[in-house]
C-alpha cells in the first residue's frame, strides 16, 4: 500500500472511532428493549448473571400480554389515526399561512411570525384549562378526536414559522417565471414553490407527526375511556399498577411503536436535514 492509502486508511479509522461511542448510546436503548420484550420473566430478574443476552429461551410471553390483556392494539389504532390527522390539520394550516407571512409581503409579518411562535412556548399546563371548556363544549371528553381538535394549538404555530423561514429560501424568481409562463400564484404556488421546498414539507410533516405520538399530559387529562386513550397513556396505565412493572410488555409495546418512527426518520433522513437547514431551498 502506498503512503496516502495508509493515511486514508487511519483517516478513516480515527474517524469511526469517533463515532462509534456515539452509535453505541443511539443503538443500546433500542437493543435493550428488544432484550427485555422477549425474555422470560425468570431471566430478566436474574441478578447473578449478566443482563445483555439471553440465558433462557426467548418467549413472546410479553407480546401476548400486551395484545390480550390489554387495549393495546385499539391505542395503537387510536394513534395512528390521530397522528395522521394533526399531520394533515397542520399541513393545511402551517403551509398557507408559513407562504403568506413569507412571500404576500403583509405588513409587520416577520413580527407576527415571531409571535406565533411564541404561542407554541405557553406551557400546556396553562392552556388545558381553557382548551378543556372547548372540549366539554363540543363533547368530546373521551374521547381521541379531543386531541384531533388539541394538538394542533402547538403544531401550527411551530410548522407556521419553520415553513415561513423555510420559503423565505425559495427564490422568487423561479415563481415569478412560473408566472411569466402563465401560471396563477396558486398554480405557480403548487406546481413550482411547494415540489422546491419538499424537504420543509417533510420535516413539517414529521415533527406534527411525532409530536402527537408522543404527547402525554393532553392525552391524560381529556381521555380516560382505555378504549379512546392513545399508546403514551395506555401502556403506563394498563402496564404499571402499584409498583408493580411488567417490564416486558412494556418494552415490546415501546419497540412496536418506536420502531417503525425510527426507521421512517431514516428513511427521509437527507431530505430530514435538508429541511432542518433550508438547503432544499437554495
Amino acid at each position: 500500500m502506498t503512503a496516502r492509502t495508509v493515511r486514508a486508511i487511519g483517516r478513516h479509522v480515527l474517524v469511526y472511532a469517533g463515532l462509534a461511542p456515539f452509535v453505541v448510546l443511539a443503538v443500546f436503548p433500542v437493543y435493550w428493549m428488544a432484550i427485555t420484550a422477549f425474555k422470560q420473566d425468570a431471566d430478566l430478574y436474574r441478578m447473578d448473571v449478566v443482563p445483555f443476552w439471553f440465558h433462557l429461551p426467548p418467549t413472546l410471553e410479553h407480546v401476548t400480554r400486551l395484545f390480550t390483556q390489554t387495549h393495546f392494539a385499539e391505542q395503537l389504532l387510536n394513534t395512528v389515526q390521530l397522528a395522521v390527522c394533526v399531520v394533515a390539520v397542520t399541513m393545511l394550516a402551517a403551509v398557507p399561512a408559513g407562504y403568506a407571512l413569507a412571500r404576500l409581503g403583509l405588513p409587520g409579518a416577520e413580527n407576527i411570525g415571531i409571535a406565533i411562535f411564541l404561542t407554541y412556548l405557553v406551557p400546556g399546563i396553562i392552556l388545558f384549562v381553557p382548551l378543556a371548556r372547548v372540549v366539554g363544549a363540543l363533547g368530546l371528553f373521551d374521547s381521541w378526536w379531543a386531541l384531533v381538535l388539541v394538538y394542533p394549538t402547538f403544531t401550527i404555530p411551530f410548522c407556521t414559522w419553520k415553513m415561513m423561514g423555510y420559503f423565505k429560501t425559495v427564490p422568487a424568481e423561479i415563481e415569478e417565471a412560473a408566472w411569466v409562463d402563465g401560471c396563477t400564484r396558486r398554480s405557480g404556488i403548487w406546481h413550482v414553490v411547494l415540489p422546491v421546498s419538499r424537504p420543509g414539507l417533510i420535516i413539517t410533516a414529521i415533527f406534527s407527526f411525532s409530536l402527537a405520538m408522543q404527547e402525554g399530559f393532553y392525552a391524560v387529562v381529556y381521555v380516560s375511556s382505555r378504549s379512546e386513550q392513545v399508546v403514551t397513556v395506555g401502556l403506563a396505565t394498563s402496564l404499571i399498577r402499584g409498583d408493580i412493572f411488567y417490564w416486558g410488555s412494556l418494552m415490546a409495546g415501546a419497540l412496536i411503536v418506536g420502531v417503525p418512527i425510527m426507521l421512517l426518520y431514516a428513511f427521509v433522513l437527507d431530505e430530514f436535514i435538508q429541511g432542518l437547514t433550508g438547503a432544499g431551498g437554495r
